[in-house]
Formats: C-alpha cells, structure tokens, sequence
C-alpha cells in the first residue's frame, strides 16, 4: 500500500527555519529517488529538493543553500531542513518520487513565511 505522510509545517517568520518530515512505505523508499515538491496557490506544482538512493542531491535554485534534503533509510524517512525562510517559501509541500512523480499524493504539510 502506498503512504507517503507530510508533517513539520507551520507559520514562520522570514528568516526563519523548519524541518519537514515525510514518512514513506518501505517499498517506494527503498526503490526510489525521493524528492520536496511545492505548490503556492495559483501556481503550479515544482519540485525543489531531490535525493537519490545513494544520498546525491539536487536543488532548485530559488533554494539551493538554504534548502538541505536527506534520507534515512533505515525509517524510511525523508527531510527537508528549511533554513532562512522568505514569504515566496509559502506553499503546501508534498513529497513524493522525482523526475516521474506518482498518480497518489499525500495530504502535504502548510508552510507559511509570514510577519
């Protein structure tokens, strides 16, 4: 059964850090690249952190070195460390399987970057 749950979200403000959690099922984590996608609305849904199997990682580069993204393997855990927020962070974010996503989506976690 496919589980992909989203926690860590919240209100902050800018400048500010949060540290996304998203529990995956064993047999997803373990086969695939893990990925952070983002949603604000009236926009489109993009990807923003990528990880493969063996731990290389990518970003995009509205927030390359202030994003990091990281696998535990062993939980089937994936992070994203969210540091020096800005109001454009402010979106729903879903993880889920990069460069070809599947069709299930988790319920996502609310980051907001507001004053």
């Amino acid at each position: 059964q496919v589980q992909l749950v989203e926690s860590g979200g919240g209100l902050v403000q800018p400048g500010g850090s949060l540290r996304l959690s998203c529990a995956a099922s064993g047999s997803i984590f373990s086969g695939y690249a893990m990925g952070w996608y983002r949603q604000a609305p009236g926009h489109p849904r993009e990807l923003v952190a990528a990880i493969t199997r063996d731990g290389r990682t990518n970003y995009a580069d509205s927030v390359k070195g202030r994003f990091t993204i990281s696998r535990d393997n062993a939980k089937n855990t994936l992070y994203l460390q969210m540091n020096s927020l800005k109001p454009e962070d402010t979106a729903v974010y879903y993880c889920n399987t990069p460069p070809h996503p599947l069709d299930y989506w988790g319920q996502g976690t609310q980051v907001t970057v507001s004053s």
